[in-house]
């Protein structure tokens, strides 16, 4: 018995096969959308997809076109071909604003942005693509299913912006361009000021103009040790007991060494 279910559920993928064959050759769209269907519903979304794009064009206006590019749009989403995804939510949202689809297409055409977003090491172009798409689709659908799970999103997208601003302007403390990182970090924290990294980002600040101040040449040094010095009470002030006192105590003995000289004058 079981020998003959699967001769017969063989049979009919078979069957499936040749028809979704025969449709993909045909000029028949009625035929290449049944069968596209077909294909959508199975799971089979990259040979939905085949059809789908024979047939886009010409359902355009037509009764089924709703539901045939809600379907092209999801194929392009299961597929993981995220671009295109969010491109046909974003045309299906457009182009079908009654939808019953429209909140779901409005959610995962800015999702589909979100996906495409790398890590945040490398040029976050698509980050802030998706962070306007997400906080559209917040603004316009607030009460919807979708919009607790779309704050989370733009929040983790969000997040990997300001770990890039940090450390960005770190790596100027990194490559011993010590003026640049103080700007750098100052603008930083003025940004994001409930930031994660504001301790690190005071401490960085102190470690550049530290190494900054105590390397000078004599006319400026005065100034840029007591700007230091400065740095050193941001830091402990933000956090007395910051995992960096060790250091930053010992650049401060240092700092306040080397402004004796000009005290003593």
């Amino acid at each position: 018995m079981k020998k003959f279910i699967s001769l017969l559920l063989l049979a009919a993928l078979f069957a499936s096969c040749n028809e979704y064959q025969k449709a993909l050759k045909k000029d028949d769209v009625a035929a290449k959308f049944a069968i596209g269907t077909e294909m959508y519903e199975a799971g089979k979304y990259t040979k939905a997809i085949r059809l789908f794009e024979q047939i886009a064009p010409a359902y355009r206006g037509k009764p089924q076109a709703e539901k045939l590019f809600y379907m092209f749009a999801q194929s392009y989403y299961k597929t993981k071909q995220f671009n295109l995804s969010g491109y046909q939510f974003e045309s299906f949202v457009s182009s079908y604003p009654k939808s019953e689809k429209l909140q779901e297409s409005a959610y995962l055409g800015a999702k589909s942005y979100s996906m495409l977003s790398p890590v945040y090491s490398l040029d976050q172009v698509d980050t802030f693509k998706a962070i306007d798409k997400l906080q559209a689709f917040i603004d316009s659908y607030p009460n919807s299913e979708y919009t607790e799970e779309a704050n989370k999103t733009l929040q983790s997208l969000t997040a990997k912006i300001e770990k890039k601003v940090y450390e960005n302007a770190k790596g100027y403390n990194t490559i011993s361009d010590f003026k640049s990182a103080i700007v750098a970090l100052d603008n930083f924290v003025a940004d994001y000021p409930g930031t994660v990294y504001k301790e690190d980002a005071l401490f960085y600040r102190l470690d550049s103009a530290y190494k900054l101040g105590i390397n000078s040449i004599e006319s400026k040094k005065e100034e840029r040790l007591l700007v230091a010095k400065t740095a050193y009470a941001n830091l402990v002030k933000y956090k007395v007991d910051t995992k960096y006192k060790e250091k930053a105590d010992e650049m401060l003995v240092r700092v306040e060494q080397d402004l004796q000289k000009f005290t003593n004058k």
